[in-house]
């Protein structure tokens, strides 16, 4: 079973598996997915995500409020979650070195049957690579 989603435009297909549960999202060939899009394409459809993890390249940077993000382009950023893990970023902080980061950008509140795709996502961060 094959799905368009409409609303992200980075998107060529997804393959839907009904047999094993797999889905595999394919972007177009000039076009970036955008994680929080993606999510909110999915939670539109009808279908209750419990998490999302995001495997993606950039340099730390501190926002407006000071906070640490992860800047994957010139437009398109991140929001790092405050746990003991920002600790492993910190040295990175407004240098010119990139970083790969495996992180969970959302997961669904324990408890509710589906949590709102509104308001801003955080990265928890799972894993921190330094670009060699």
């Amino acid at each position: 079973m094959k799905q368009h989603l409409g609303r992200q435009s980075g998107v060529q297909k997804v393959d839907v598996s009904l047999i094993d549960g797999k889905v595999d999202v394919t972007p177009k060939d000039d076009g970036q997915i955008d994680p929080v899009q993606l999510l909110k394409a999915v939670y539109d459809s009808g279908v209750t995500v419990a998490e999302m993890d995001v495997t993606a390249r950039g340099k730390i940077v501190k926002d407006a409020s000071g906070s640490l993000a992860l800047q994957v382009s010139p437009n398109q950023s991140f929001a790092i979650a405050a746990r003991d893990s920002l600790r492993t970023v910190e040295p990175f902080a407004s240098s010119p070195t990139v970083v790969t980061i495996r992180g969970e950008l959302y997961r669904k509140p324990a408890g509710k049957r589906k949590a709102p795709s509104s308001g801003p996502l955080k990265l928890v961060i799972l894993e921190v690579q330094k670009k060699e």
